[in-house]
């Protein structure tokens, strides 16, 4: 722990690696980014493309209070980007 963390008594965290979720040859990762009290939609999707993982990072600007409610809105709009750009994603 960082002297800092002691003096102004931040705990460290490890974030656990949100479980994938398979939709359409894609892998989701759900995972909002809390900003204060709101949550910012955002998810990792990936695809395997010629034996390599491509990586696509989504955040919108839309918040939302309720940290379910933003995991719901991820999962939702990143099937939205697969189902309208999947072509177009990893190029």
């Amino acid at each position: 722990m960082s002297l800092f963390s002691k003096l102004f008594g931040k705990t460290e965290t490890t974030e656990v690696e949100p479980e994938a979720i398979d939709y359409k040859d894609h892998r989701i990762y759900v995972a909002p980014i809390q900003e204060g009290k709101t949550y910012r939609i955002a998810a990792r999707i990936e695809k395997d493309v010629d034996g390599e993982t491509k990586v696509h990072q989504l955040i919108r600007a839309d918040t939302l209070n309720d940290k379910g409610d933003a995991e719901d809105a991820s999962l939702s709009k990143a099937k939205q980007v697969i189902d309208e750009q999947a072509r177009w994603l990893f190029d």
